[in-house]
């Protein structure tokens, strides 16, 4: 039996998200605060905490604030960070990933191993205690779990959608958050960039664990209250105190020469193996995405710029694109005619399809160019943390290759934690407006005979 699960009965958008992780919430947190009407559309039977520990910087910390200004405030009540008070704007201590961490070298324990800025604080917290937060802020009748989507039909200025169960689900636009192997990125990007839907193996992957603090504590002393990267050739590993100060968070990198084995993107190892549980984690990313969206739905978080972990920027960016695709559809709710938004005619239902459009515009044209330089540095990073630092970060002083990769790592992370998120927010808004750069190409692209947007039909089989 099919069942129409959705209409719009509001006065406003009506938005489907897809996907219930960290950037699907919180695009759902702005939509709320902005009162933007949405469902959220998840295949899980509840919210997933896979994943483990997440690290957050002052960027990620700051998009919170403007996500809605109890939301930081929420997060840094379960945060943790460094244990010692000395160590709070340390975002990683190296150590030799070998017996005695490199003790008795110049660098070691002086704080000429250690990098992060006074504008940072080391907050981390375990995946599932920020899941608690934010679900706190969302009507959780706002939610569906058990819906895996099998089909996007764009119609006559509207998103049709089609569960595996035969429930049929119709919203004014679709933003589609599920994820690096999503499969709303084929629909984005299938029919244009064919060769940019999969994800790539980026050659490393790694073993999770998050230990007891007592267990940790009687392998690595007092290494173990604060965050620290063990390098390495060929590995390095991660650690930092979770769950206030109970738990500590471990990731395991090793690098993998060959091609990634098995259809899924873990697979289950022998123990001798391993570095911590029998399950291997392959890193896979989305290196090159030409746009965002297509007509009405829009890509974010991983599924648009799945990156590597070296940075702990992957979380920050997925919040980074919920502030600024909330805001623009905030401001497209606001200068909006309500006979546009609710419309009764097919001109006036194809004209909000339109603006819609120009929305997601917006969006792209802020978030894609950042998203995807943090996907590439992160993996600059990573072979950082492997010691395999190249021309580019030479060891001028004969210091040797911990000092030169944290040479480097000092000033890696600015770009990213000190980037202007308040700036973003009023460029989307202006490009938003009639002036502004998406409207204009909008504008020429209907003078010059372009597709109008939504008409037609235009079918999309999901793979399951």
């Amino acid at each position: 039996m099919t069942t129409d699960i959705a209409t719009n009965s509001s006065s406003s958008l009506n938005i489907a998200i897809i996907g219930a992780g960290i950037g699907g919430l919180g695009f759902a947190i702005g939509l709320s605060h902005l009162s933007i009407p949405f469902t959220i559309y998840e295949s899980a039977p509840a919210f997933s905490a896979v994943g483990a520990g997440v690290g957050l910087g002052p960027n990620a910390l700051r998009a919170m604030d403007l996500i809605d200004t109890h939301f930081r405030d929420a997060y840094m009540n379960i945060a943790t960070g460094n244990l010692r008070p000395e160590k709070r704007h340390v975002m990683m201590e190296a150590m030799r990933m070998e017996e005695g961490f490199g003790e008795g070298e110049d660098w070691f324990g002086n704080g000429r191993g250690e990098w992060g800025g006074r504008g940072f604080e080391r907050t981390g917290a375990h995946r599932k205690d920020l899941l608690d937060i934010m679900t706190g802020f969302i009507d959780g009748e706002k939610v569906r779990f058990r819906k895996r989507v099998v089909r996007m039909t764009q119609r006559d200025g509207e998103v049709t959608l089609t569960f595996d169960d035969g429930d049929i689900a119709v919203h004014d636009a679709v933003v589609a958050c599920d994820g690096v192997k999503g499969s709303s990125r084929r629909v984005v990007l299938g029919d244009r960039f064919p060769e940019a839907v999969e994800p790539v193996y980026t050659g490393k992957y790694v073993y999770r664990a998050i230990l007891p603090m007592q267990d940790a504590k009687s392998i690595l002393g007092d290494l173990a209250t604060d965050a620290k990267m063990f390098m390495a050739k060929d590995a390095n590993v991660s650690t930092y105190p979770i769950s206030e100060g109970r738990e500590m968070n471990v990731v395991a990198f090793k690098r993998d020469e060959g091609e990634w084995r098995g259809k899924e993107f873990t697979v289950e190892v022998e123990r001798e193996e391993m570095y911590a549980q029998p399950l291997r984690w392959g890193i896979f990313h989305h290196p090159h995405t030409p746009t965002y969206y297509s007509s009405l739905i829009c890509l974010l978080g991983d599924v648009a710029h799945a990156s590597g972990p070296h940075q702990g920027a992957g979380a920050g960016q997925c919040l980074e694109d919920a502030l600024i695709l909330s805001r623009v559809l905030g401001k497209l709710v606001s200068s909006t005619p309500s006979n546009i938004l609710t419309p009764s005619s097919p001109d006036q239902k194809l004209e909000r399809a339109r603006i819609i459009k120009v929305a997601f515009q917006a969006y792209d044209e802020i978030r894609r160019p950042r998203a995807q330089e943090q996907v590439r540095t992160t993996n600059e990073c990573g072979e950082i943390y492997n010691l395999r630092l190249g021309e580019e970060i030479p060891d001028r002083d004969g210091d040797g290759d911990i000092v030169a990769a944290v040479r480097n790592l000092k000033g890696r992370f600015r770009w990213i934690w000190e980037h202007d998120l308040e700036g973003d927010v009023r460029k989307v808004e202006s490009r938003w407006g009639d002036g502004g750069e998406a409207a204009r190409k909008e504008k020429e692209m209907r003078v010059n005979g372009g597709v109008k947007v939504g008409s037609g039909n235009r079918v999309h089989e999901v793979a399951r």
